[in-house]
C-alpha cells in the first residue's frame, strides 16, 4: 500500500517578488508510473443543455469556456494545474481529516481544476465556480489509475494578476482565504487557520453537528477539519515549512528561476521521489499590468531536476501541443468501460519516451549525464532571456510565439539526439 503525501503549490504577489509579477509554481507528486501530459484546447461557445463528460460524470456545460493549457495526469479529464487565458492559474492539493473522502465517483479535485480555469476570469471567480459545482455535484472517485481506491479532498491554491486565494475543502464544505501580497503554500494539510474571508454557510454548523467545534472557541478551519496524528500529515508538515522557508530565503527577489529552483529542492521533499514523485512541474510568471503577457512554463516530464521548463503564451491560433499529448484510447479506454481500471495502457507520450531514455543515462553515466544536464540548463535559460524580454515588453508579433511550447519541444529534443 502507498501512503501519498503528494504536491506542494507556492504563489508570491508583490512586495516578496522582483518586478510587479505574480509568481506561481507546483510540483505535481503522483504515481512514479503515472504519465503526466501538457495539453490545450482552446476558447470555445457551448449551446444551451449542452453536457460534458468530465473523469467519471457528465454535468452541465457553461455557455463559454476560457482557452486553458493543462498539466494532467493522461488517463483522465481534468487537470493537476494549469493557466488560463486571463491568466488565472490553479493547483490542487491532496488533503485528509476528520470527514472520510468518498469514494463515490463525483467530480474529482483534478476536474475541478480544470472546470475552474475553463470558466473563470478571475481567481475569486475560480473559488465560486468550485464552490458551486462542489454543492451541486461534490467531490469523490478513485484519484489512481488502479483498481485500489485512492481518495482525498482537496485544496486548491489559485491566483490571477493581483491575488491569489487558497480554497480548502472537505466534503462539499469549504473554507477561502484571500492573499493580496507577499507569498503562500500549501501541501497535503489543511492550512486555513483563522484568516477566512469566504465559507461555506453552513460549515461552521456543521462541525458543531459533529462534535468539532464547541461553537464558542475561535474557529480553526485547520485545527477544526484535520486530524494531526498520520504519517502523511507529517511528511507535508514539514514539505510546507521547509516550502515556506525557501520562500522566506528568497523574500523580495522572487522570480520564475527561484520557483524552479524550490521545485527542483529535494533536501526539503518538494522534488519526490519514490513510489510517489514528481511526474510534473508548472511555473508561471504573470505581469500586474494587463498589456503584459503570462509566461507558463511546464516540464511534461518527470522530475523536474533533469527537466527543461518549457514557456507557453496565450495567444491566437494555437494548435495541440502533440509531442506532449499521449494516445488517445477513445470509449475503449479501460477508465471509461466498467467495472474501470481492468488494465492499464501505454500513455507515453512522444517527450516523455525521449526523456525516459536520457533520463536512464544520467542515471547510469555520471559524466555524459552532467553534460546533458548542463546543455538542458543552457536552453532553459536561454528561452528565460527570451520570455524575459516579452515579459516587460509584450508581444508584438503573435505569430512568433504561436508555437513557442512546441518549438522549445524540439530544441530539447535535439539536445537528446545530440547526446544518445
Amino acid at each position: 500500500m502507498m501512503f501519498p503525501s503528494s504536491c506542494d503549490t507556492f504563489v508570491a504577489l508583490p512586495p516578496s517578488t522582483l518586478g510587479q509579477r505574480v509568481v506561481f509554481g507546483k510540483n505535481s507528486d503522483r504515481p512514479c508510473d503515472e504519465v503526466q501530459e501538457v495539453v490545450y484546447f482552446p476558447a470555445a461557445n457551448h449551446e444551451a443543455g449542452q453536457k460534458v463528460e468530465c473523469t467519471y460524470i457528465e454535468i452541465e456545460q457553461a455557455p463559454h469556456t476560457y482557452a486553458v493549457v493543462l498539466s494532467r495526469p493522461a488517463w483522465l479529464w481534468g487537470a493537476e494545474m494549469g493557466a488560463n487565458e486571463h491568466q488565472v492559474c490553479i493547483g490542487n492539493e491532496a488533503v485528509w481529516g476528520r470527514q472520510d473522502a468518498s469514494a463515490e465517483e463525483a467530480l474529482l479535485g483534478m476536474d475541478l481544476v480544470r472546470l475552474g480555469l475553463e470558466r473563470a476570469d478571475s481567481a475569486q471567480k475560480a473559488v465560486d465556480v468550485i464552490a458551486e459545482l462542489l454543492e451541486k455535484y461534490g467531490q469523490g472517485g478513485n484519484c489512481m489509475e488502479d483498481e485500489s481506491i485512492f481518495t482525498y479532498h482537496n485544496s486548491f491554491l489559485i491566483s490571477d494578476r493581483t491575488e491569489a486565494w487558497v480554497l480548502e475543502t472537505s466534503g462539499k464544505y469549504w473554507a477561502a482565504e484571500k492573499v493580496e501580497e507577499g507569498y503562500r503554500n500549501i501541501s497535503n494539510q489543511y492550512s486555513i487557520t483563522t484568516k477566512i474571508n469566504r465559507e461555506h454557510q453552513k460549515m461552521r454548523e456543521y462541525a458543531r453537528s459533529r462534535g468539532w467545534w464547541d461553537g464558542k472557541a475561535q474557529f480553526n478551519f485547520a485545527e477544526v477539519y484535520s486530524y494531526m496524528n498520520t504519517a502523511r500529515i507529517e511528511a507535508s508538515g514539514s514539505r510546507y515549512c521547509e516550502g515556506r522557508k525557501l520562500l522566506e530565503k528568497s523574500k523580495g527577489q522572487i522570480t520564475a528561476e527561484t520557483m524552479m529552483g524550490i521545485l527542483r529542492d529535494k533536501e526539503s521533499g518538494i522534488n519526490m521521489e519514490g513510489m510517489f514523485m514528481t511526474t510534473g512541474s508548472m511555473v508561471s510568471v504573470v505581469p500586474c499590468d494587463p498589456s503584459l503577457p503570462g509566461v507558463h512554463y511546464f516540464t511534461g516530464t518527470p522530475d523536474p531536476e533533469r527537466s527543461v521548463f518549457k514557456p507557453f503564451i496565450f495567444v491566437v491560433d494555437i494548435k495541440q501541443l502533440k509531442k506532449t499529448c499521449s494516445p488517445c484510447f477513445g470509449p475503449d479506454d479501460p477508465v471509461k468501460v466498467k467495472p474501470r481500471f481492468q488494465n492499464k495502457p501505454d500513455r507515453k507520450h512522444h517527450l516523455f519516451l525521449r526523456h525516459e531514455v536520457v533520463g536512464a543515462i544520467i542515471e547510469t553515466k555520471k559524466e555524459r549525464g552532467n553534460k546533458i544536464v548542463q546543455h538542458m540548463r543552457k536552453l532553459e535559460k536561454e528561452k528565460m532571456a527570451e520570455m524575459e524580454k516579452l515579459l516587460s515588453g509584450g508581444v508584438e508579433d503573435s505569430t512568433l510565439v504561436v508555437h513557442l511550447f512546441s518549438n522549445t519541444i524540439e530544441e530539447e529534443l535535439n539536445v537528446y539526439s545530440n547526446h544518445e
